[in-house]
């Protein structure tokens, strides 16, 4: 019954939503998450906690209102993305704007493969849809799979409909289409903050050791693809944000192991970045570091956020 009304719920939500004019959905946006943000629930409180690392100095106060428009942002995201199918590709193209992204067509120019990996920062659904649309180029992506089965099925379909690859996080296929799709030339995109296989590489995360995936230094290594750190963000306009960082060097020496492991912290501190620079849109609702989480039972969901692209 209760997978049965969380299909229903979303169903709703990309039927409704979409019909209604923009400034009333973001002003709906803006009401569910001010309601969600003074309940104090689990969501909200992990999310408090992980500002807290990301802003050691900030005061009760200051946490308070980072997660308020923490909130808010997580809200913009999913109006943005309950809309997007109806969106115009010109709406699209004007919807984002990329600084440095030299890196990505020059990547994409060698033919060598491209792998874009990001944290949960803005929208990445609509960079993605931005890529197909504004630079008119496919690219491969993963999600978790979801409980029900039917919702797993209507996230894959609306990124499908948006041009994107969808592979299923779970099973040790995807690895291998990913690396088939950058020898020839491809474009792949990760989301790769969390590590959701409990057996991710150890990093240093604003201070303290996280986990985050090896597939995208894993894959870089193996096809010689680029490997792209990007980070999304907010302002007070329509448009969002967007960086292309500098690709990320395979090392010259060590082990695979050891090439992973430093490469996996450059992406770390390249998102790193990011987040300090806008905290507020890091929509990261789970536990992530591993002082935060149980051992006995691994990483944890929180609130938890469907669909969420990743890495083998």
């Amino acid at each position: 019954m209760k997978d049965r009304l969380t299909d229903a719920l979303y169903g709703a939500a990309w039927s409704t939503v979409k019909k209604l004019p923009e400034p009333v959905a973001v002003r709906l946006g803006r009401t569910i998450a001010d309601a969600v943000w003074k309940r104090r629930g689990k969501g909200v409180l992990r999310l408090e906690a992980n500002y807290a690392r990301v802003v050691p100095d900030a005061s009760p106060e200051r946490l308070a209102e980072l997660s308020r428009a923490g909130m808010r942002s997580y809200l913009r995201y999913w109006m943005e993305s309950f809309r997007l199918p109806s969106w115009s590709k010109e709406r699209i193209k004007a919807g984002v704007d990329i600084k440095d992204l030299h890196h990505l067509t020059d990547g994409l120019a060698s033919d060598k493969g491209v792998i874009l990996a990001l944290p949960h920062l803005g929208n990445w659904d609509l960079a993605g849809a931005w890529v197909t649309t504004k630079l008119e180029t496919p690219f491969t992506t993963v999600a978790e799979r979801l409980k029900p089965e039917t919702l797993y099925d209507r996230f894959v379909a609306y990124r499908e409909g948006l041009g994107m690859e969808v592979l299923p996080h779970e099973g040790g296929s995807a690895f291998g289409t990913l690396a088939r799709r950058l020898r020839a030339g491809g474009l792949i995109c990760l989301v790769a903050d969390r590590d959701l296989s409990a057996s991710g590489v150890e990093v240093k995360f604003f201070g303290d050791t996280a986990r985050m995936p090896a597939g995208p230094a894993i894959l870089a290594q193996q096809t010689g693809a680029l490997l792209l750190p990007v980070t999304l963000w907010y302002d007070e306009s329509p448009v969002m944000k967007g960086r292309v960082h500098a690709p990320l060097d395979v090392p010259e020496t060590g082990t695979r192991t050891e090439k992973t492991s430093v490469m996996t912290q450059a992406l770390a501190d390249a998102f790193a970045t990011g987040i300090a620079d806008h905290p507020e849109d890091w929509h990261m609702l789970q536990r992530l570091w591993l002082a935060d989480l149980d051992p006995a039972k691994g990483p944890a969901d929180g609130s938890g956020h469907p669909a969420e692209g990743t890495t083998p």
